[in-house]
């Protein structure tokens, strides 16, 4: 703690997400080593080669899907009417109310699989016993409840963080407007619409990235479902039993690296900005501002 609030201070970004950076990061090595390993023993025959370039494939699509959702948001234009105010006329200018596709962050992630974690932390009654079987890390059943969770909580979070009641009163109090949206509660309400939609966008986002390590590791367990399993017993062992990757490039360790990642280079050229940097020279030696009078 003491040294996160030391980094957030003196540095740049926050300082207890960068630790965590520097946490998830260290482990990136050790996954490298174990897909080579697995790649020298032909940990999957005849499936080794392709299965290693669709793997760093995936990997790249992944990141560059992160930061695509990440970086989207959906702008609502808001038009500001003139005032007259004394001898000066104000207003009138355009703009937008930016709305985040993933405005919740990793949080309903946090939040679905906590819960989801509860029930094994109690023990193994003979009662439920068999339902908590089916509630373990990689289950069918899990997995539902995994993404009925984070759907749940992407709309319970962004509900506490955004009023969008409050946005249309604080929009009308300064004479704004959204074009063809009468001001009130229909702006409210239509604010209201859009947020609901991409929200349901986000949450589906979360899901895919979340399950990606599940279903890599432990594979798509659908021969236990009950009543139909049978039916996909034939697929391949790799598809139902997975293929063992330790290389986590999904869930919530990828989330905090690409935003954390995303957050730091913000602000770093937020302060280059700032302060007009030209950048490396080779007279100076080091990065040299410059002065504005």
């Amino acid at each position: 703690m003491w040294l996160g609030e030391q980094i957030t201070e003196r540095g740049i970004g926050n300082g207890m997400s960068l630790l965590i950076f520097a946490g998830i990061v260290t482990g990136l090595p050790r996954g490298i080593a174990d897909l080579y390993e697995k790649a020298r023993n032909d940990a999957w025959g005849a499936f080794t080669v392709p299965a290693i370039v669709i793997l760093l494939v995936l990997m790249v699509a992944v990141v560059a899907f992160i930061v695509y959702v990440e970086r989207s948001e959906r702008r609502i234009p808001v038009q500001y009417a003139k005032r007259v105010v004394g001898r000066k006329v104000m207003g009138g200018q355009s703009t937008h109310l930016p709305l985040r596709v993933n405005a919740g962050g990793v949080m309903p992630v946090i939040f679905a699989s906590s819960i989801l974690a509860l029930p094994q932390m109690l023990g193994t009654p003979k009662v439920i016993g068999p339902i908590l079987d089916a509630m373990r890390w990689g289950e069918p059943l899990y997995a539902t409840l995994y993404a009925v969770g984070i759907i749940f909580f992407a709309y319970f979070y962004i509900s506490i963080v955004f009023n969008p009641n409050e946005v249309a009163d604080n929009m009308r109090k300064w004479g704004g407007f959204i074009p063809g949206i009468r001001p009130g509660k229909r702006t409210a309400d239509y604010i209201n619409d859009v947020l609901t939609r991409i929200t349901l966008v986000g949450a589906f986002y979360l899901i895919l990235i979340s399950l990606i390590p599940e279903w890599m590791i432990t594979g798509i367990k659908l021969n236990h479902l009950w009543l139909v399993g049978r039916f996909f017993e034939a697929l391949p062992a790799w598809v139902t039993n997975g293929l063992g990757v330790t290389f986590y490039f999904g869930g919530t360790s990828l989330l905090i690296v690409v935003g954390v990642a995303m957050d730091t280079v913000t602000q770093i050229e937020a302060q280059l900005i700032m302060r007009h940097y030209d950048g490396f020279t080779p007279k100076s030696g080091r990065l040299r501002g410059r002065r504005t009078w």
